[in-house]
């Protein structure tokens, strides 16, 4: 996620230099041809095409960030269900009994672990690293061996609250509290893996961009007797508004792409370690910062 106020020019005209130039030497060469012909083409009605055009790519820009927007709800509830996780596993398995402890800080590092997992599998990177960096090996592939591995440590976290109540650590009301809170955490990882399982449709994803490169095609023949030898420069201009609108878009609506556009899912997934290792009283590792204006 870009943390700076203003974009860079460079960044935005880096995502769409290409078309831009061929759009620049098209304006160019309409530019030449209106001059050294004798017919004139006649005027196209671009307010029309353009008011029509910008409405498109309005809506589907709001498709996108309602996407990017949710996507971002949903990890500000992943973050506040594990904290409660681990706010009610110390206080529901309160005691001085090494069982107790070891039980309170294993299900405290299966959280940490389940939510880098969960980051890894929405990025399409290997969860295995930051699995066995929080979990021993044995514990680990308890979620490694399953194909969805943030969800086989869910499941064993759940299967270990379930034990403790049958020993009698908890009683059967603070088991439904906290089943109740990892129910909340499945739903979220649901939510996620919805968005990004389910593309835009086709229509959203190739009609706007036809369109959109459709009518910077029509813009200098359509400018060029207004604007005259100044065509190439006002219809590159008004073509760079459109291409930029129409990347939008596509910057936003995959929210877990791992671009510099998402949701910055290594510093919450930090903000999550940090805050449950400090409720066991281990070392917290320092919170992310943005490099070269970006959080990721």
């Amino acid at each position: 996620m870009i943390r700076r106020r203003m974009p860079r020019i460079r960044q935005i005209v880096g995502d769409v230099w290409k078309v831009l130039g061929v759009l620049f030497f098209w304006d160019v060469a309409v530019t030449a041809f209106y001059f050294m012909m004798p017919f004139k083409a006649p005027a196209l009605p671009l307010t029309l095409f353009g008011t029509a055009l910008a409405l498109f790519l309005g809506f589907r820009d709001t498709s996108a960030y309602a996407r990017w927007w949710e996507g971002r709800i949903l990890w500000g509830a992943m973050v506040n269900a594990s904290r409660s996780l681990a706010r009610a596993s110390t206080a529901f398995l309160a005691g001085d009994a090494a069982e107790l402890r070891d039980l309170r800080r294993t299900i405290v590092l299966r959280q940490i672990a389940y939510v880098h997992a969960l980051r890894c599998q929405l990025r399409r990177q290997d969860p295995a690293p930051d699995v066995l960096r929080l979990l021993n090996p044995e514990e680990g592939q308890e979620g490694l061996g399953r194909t969805n591995v943030a969800n086989g440590l869910l499941d064993g976290t759940g299967r270990r609250i379930a034990d403790a109540q049958r020993k009698g650590y908890i009683d059967s009301i603070q088991q439904s509290r906290i089943e109740s809170l990892l129910i909340d955490i499945a739903n979220a990882q649901g939510g996620m893996e919805r968005i990004k399982n389910t593309p835009l449709p086709n229509g959203f994803r190739f009609f706007p961009e036809f369109f959109t490169r459709l009518f910077c095609l029509l813009l200098p023949i359509g400018l060029v007797e207004t604007l005259g030898i100044a065509t190439p420069i006002g219809s590159t201009v008004a073509g760079l508004m459109f291409l930029v609108a129409l990347r939008i878009a596509d910057d936003l609506v995959d929210p877990f792409a791992n671009t510099v556009h998402d949701v910055p899912l290594s510093a919450i997934c930090r903000t999550i370690e940090i805050d449950l290792l400090q409720a066991i009283g281990d070392k917290a590792p320092e919170p992310l910062q943005p490099v070269n204006g970006v959080l990721w």
